[in-house]
């Protein structure tokens, strides 16, 4: 099977690394028709604050588009196109592009782009440009055969929201790039004897990173640092860049909190050692319609390094995870809660190494770049077999599909 995987996709952002190196995981020849657009989170926001009416973005945008067309032209023959995310434009173009090929159309939907500016509180600023983002992803939405989502609860978002019939997705969770998320604490003989190598330090040290957005509740991770036992030698490390971070740092200074450290945005090689080093890490714990749809990327990085995980509760965690053995949950929202999370997990080792040991163990089971990739391939063999028996007047599978896929994906035909 050959995929063309099409757009202005963010090409460094999790998400399409690890489709894309899933399914070559999975013997796919993956082939990227790639053009930047966009320059950045700040280059984004600057353009639905009203940076769109510049003449230069719209230069920008048709260069762009122009250079894409001519690339997808020279093309080699593929089975399908796949449009990476974000693609709400992208895909009124691979639209045209796939019924020039007769191939079919895929588009990983993964987040709401209007539901994201709402929540950074875009809308209130230009509601007439949130509110032609949502036209515009209400029509993207019909135009592709098969639609990815990660959660069933997004799914059903954008099913109350579009009037899109549910039948048209296709579920693919997030997962984490266990090439780069590494479990770094078991060697041959602490898997032998399933335990964790201890941490030769004094205090207990917890571990939030990320991107500082409404949907994370740091200032609920605040509060819940303040309610502790100031004997409790528990130290809090808050690393990465956000607009929350502002008034995050206020909060801790305040309080006058002194064990918390904030640590400007690392590159993964030193996020990584310093996941390795941390005691606990800590989830999502806020309550926008984006903390509750989602599983955070942070979720399947920490269980891939066999680390212990403090998240909120929600329907998507509830659904895919077990408290108390893969990871372990509170309240949102509910800053003593969280800090009665932390004080449980501080004082009880053997939980730490059953949520470190399960919580590995379940990720490398179904949330690995590999397993990832399998049933991202399942899925699109499926819709891949759909066309051809429609085309060919055939039940039978199409030569490729039983030589590449495992036995178990392959769908009846």
């Amino acid at each position: 099977m050959r995929i063309c995987y099409f757009g202005t996709y963010r090409a460094n952002y999790s998400r399409n690394q690890i489709m894309i190196a899933g399914l070559r995981a999975n013997g796919v020849e993956v082939i990227e028709c790639h053009e930047e657009l966009w320059r950045g989170i700040d280059d984004r926001v600057g353009v639905l604050s009203g940076g769109w009416l510049n003449p230069s973005f719209w230069a920008r945008a048709a260069k762009t588009y122009w250079r894409l067309i001519g690339k997808y032209r020279r093309m080699p023959a593929h089975d399908l196109l796949v449009v990476g995310y974000p693609g709400q434009f992208d895909v009124f173009l691979a639209r045209w592009l796939a019924r020039r090929r007769r191939v079919p159309l895929v588009w990983d939907v993964f987040m709401s782009l209007p539901l994201i500016a709402a929540e950074r509180g875009l809308d209130a600023a230009n509601p007439f440009v949130v509110a032609l983002l949502r036209r515009v992803e209400k029509t993207a939405l019909r135009l592709p055969d098969l639609l990815i989502q990660d959660t069933a609860q997004y799914v059903k978002w954008f099913c109350e929201n579009y009037g899109i019939d549910p039948a048209r997705f296709r579920l693919v969770p997030t997962g984490a790039d266990d090439r780069v998320f590494k479990n770094l604490l078991y060697t041959e003989a602490t898997e032998k004897h399933g335990k964790i190598l201890d941490n030769p330090k004094k205090n207990f040290h917890i571990l939030y990173y990320g991107t500082f957005i409404p949907n994370h509740g740091v200032e609920y991770i605040i509060e819940a640092l303040r309610l502790l036992p100031p004997d409790a030698d528990i130290h809090l490390e808050l690393i990465g860049e956000g607009p929350t971070r502002p008034a995050a740092e206020e909060l801790a200074k305040g309080y006058n909190l002194k064990n918390v450290t904030f640590t400007d945005r690392l590159e993964k090689s030193p996020l990584v050692k310093r996941i390795s080093q941390a005691d606990a890490c800590l989830g999502s714990f806020g309550v926008t319609p984006q903390a509750l749809m989602t599983i955070q990327n942070k979720v399947y990085e920490t269980l891939a390094m066999a680390k212990p995980l403090i998240t909120g509760e929600s329907p998507g965690i509830r659904e895919t995870f077990q408290h108390g053995k893969h990871l372990y949950t509170c309240e949102r929202e509910n800053p003593a809660a969280l800090a009665q999370a932390i004080q449980t997990l501080r004082k009880d080792a053997h939980l730490r190494e059953k949520l470190s040991r399960e919580g590995y163990a379940y990720f490398q089971e179904r949330f690995s770049v590999k397993r990832i990739g399998e049933r991202f391939l399942g899925h699109l063999s499926e819709w891949s077999v759909k066309s051809s028996n429609r085309s060919s007047g055939s039940s039978s599978l199409p030569r490729y599909l039983i030589t590449s896929l495992p036995h178990y994906l392959i769908p009846d035909p």
